[in-house]
């Protein structure tokens, strides 16, 4: 357990709010980035508690306890990741949506094919295979292959090949190494 800190200075080196107002007039503005070692000594520190003090951080950061079978490493990756958040800052609110959305979308499996890749709903893709063309239309909430609706691509190219494939690689939609999409220079 820490000792209770009369001292703001000593407060805010243990890690805690500093009750000053910082230049600006805001106490809750972050002071300057702690020293990198001090953060670094503080996650080393970790693998030198037992597990039951690191339940005991978990349950004082999320007021639950941690998750049912969460091995003793994870809790330890969770801490460290935490102490690097509060000293450092965490991800913007614009990435945190941006997450959430894609992990909801990959939850309701509207998620088909890579997030850094968007298809427009109307969009027709043309594959040749074994002599047949397949056309496959793109839908706000997934595709069209012969009348059938389907999830993801993945799930047309196996249909289309009887084998496993990756739906937008079949379809051309990813780079390979060392290529480009789009138009080889020179047409």
């Amino acid at each position: 357990m820490k000792p209770a800190f009369n001292d703001a200075s000593a407060r805010q080196h243990a890690g805690e709010p500093s009750p000053v107002r910082h230049r600006n007039g805001h106490r809750h503005d972050r002071p300057r980035s702690p020293d990198l070692t001090e953060v670094a000594l503080q996650i080393a520190g970790l693998a030198n508690r037992s597990t039951q003090d690191l339940r005991v951080a978990w349950r004082q950061l999320h007021r639950t306890g941690p998750p049912l079978g969460l091995s003793r490493d994870l809790l330890i990756r969770a801490l460290a990741n935490q102490l690097q958040e509060q000293s450092y800052g965490g991800v913007s609110r614009v990435l945190r949506r941006r997450l959430q959305s894609l992990a909801g979308a990959s939850e309701n499996g509207t998620m088909a094919v890579d997030p850094g890749l968007v298809l427009k709903t109307g969009t027709i893709l043309v594959r040749q295979w074994r002599g047949h063309t397949h056309t496959v239309l793109v839908h706000n909430n997934g595709f069209e292959h012969e009348g059938e609706r389907y999830r993801s691509l993945t799930a047309i190219a196996e249909r289309i090949t009887e084998a496993h494939w990756s739906g937008p690689r079949f379809f051309g939609l990813t780079k390979r190494a060392g290529t480009s999409v789009g138009l080889k220079a020179g047409r």
